[in-house]
């Protein structure tokens, strides 16, 4: 099981009141509310492995390099820290040292790497495993690893982490008629302003679909646009022909990496804390209560 954390402290942040705090007053949301999702995550599904992906660069240059608009807007234009900090909540920011430190001490394995994304983790470990992967985000991007051949499937937070939609390769088709291997093509025409990512401009989801069942994939459809005799609309072809140069760099943009340096790390599921003694001064200072003994328990079990 991979985590794309960020989504799930995110998700908590919001879903849980930030009137749950620690002793000192200082909110707590998001921290309770992930060992909760990750009690919830162990208890229905039994990984045996499970890890954390960690964004240790939420905007990597690279990316912005290809498409100066990648996540332009999430960048707060006035911080103290400079113009490359993400824009997130005031009582969110202090959080994410306390649910680095809580999932260390429990020895749930938590990875990263320099100049890549969460998603990148993602896609590393998903091309490297021998065994079924539930990748578990509230990111529509990683449906792109979806394979059920490799038995990878996504398991989506509809609400909390208590409903989860399951996507695997039917639930793709249904929703979005392509499978896991179209969905990169599908969000680089399409586009997604939550990522700064502008599409083809008059090219929505649906008209994506069809292009890619009636051309194959992105090079398909431009092959097809650039031929005056194919069935695409002369309003398609001249769209798609404008956008060139976008589409040129796109593909590399949205498409997880999968071949990211990773140190070497443990993935099996703890069944004990790592560090007992620092995982219970960390109990009672934040005052994880209820939510830290939930989760011991489920992991003992």
């Amino acid at each position: 099981m991979l985590m794309d954390t960020s989504s799930l402290y995110f998700r908590a942040y919001f879903g849980v009141p930030d009137t749950v705090r620690a002793p000192d007053g200082t909110p707590v949301n998001a921290v309770r509310g992930l060992l909760d999702f990750i009690a919830r995550l162990v208890s229905d599904h039994r990984p045996d492995q499970l890890v954390a992906c960690m964004d240790f660069d939420w905007r990597p240059q690279w990316r912005v390099d290809l498409i100066p608009s990648y996540k332009a807007h999430r960048v707060a234009e006035e911080s103290e820290a400079g113009p490359d900090e993400e824009e997130v909540p005031d009582t969110l920011s202090p959080q994410v040292p306390v649910i680095d430190a809580v999932l260390d001490a429990l020895g749930i394995a938590r990875v990263g790497a320099e100049g890549y994304e969460a998603d990148d983790v993602i896609g590393t470990l998903t091309a490297g495993a021998r065994g079924p992967v539930d990748i578990v985000t509230g990111d529509r991007d990683l449906f792109q690893l979806v394979d059920d051949a490799r038995r990878v499937r996504v398991l989506y937070p509809v609400k909390g982490v208590g409903t989860l939609a399951t996507f695997d390769e039917a639930e793709l088709r249904e929703r979005y008629g392509v499978d896991g291997a179209g969905y990169v093509d599908l969000a680089l025409l399409r586009g997604d302003p939550s990522d700064g990512l502008p599409g083809v401009p008059g090219i929505g989801e649906k008209t994506a679909a069809k292009l890619i069942a009636a051309h194959g994939d992105l090079e398909g459809i431009q092959r097809a646009a650039a031929d005056p005799t194919s069935k695409v609309t002369p309003a398609q072809r001249r769209r798609i022909l404008e956008a060139a140069d976008y589409l040129a760099v796109a593909p590399r943009v949205v498409r997880v990496a999968s071949d990211v340096p990773l140190s070497d790390f443990d993935p099996t599921l703890p069944r004990s804390p790592r560090d007992a003694e620092e995982l219970a001064a960390l109990e009672e200072r934040w005052g994880l209560g209820g939510s830290l003994r939930r989760l011991l328990s489920v992991l003992a079990g």
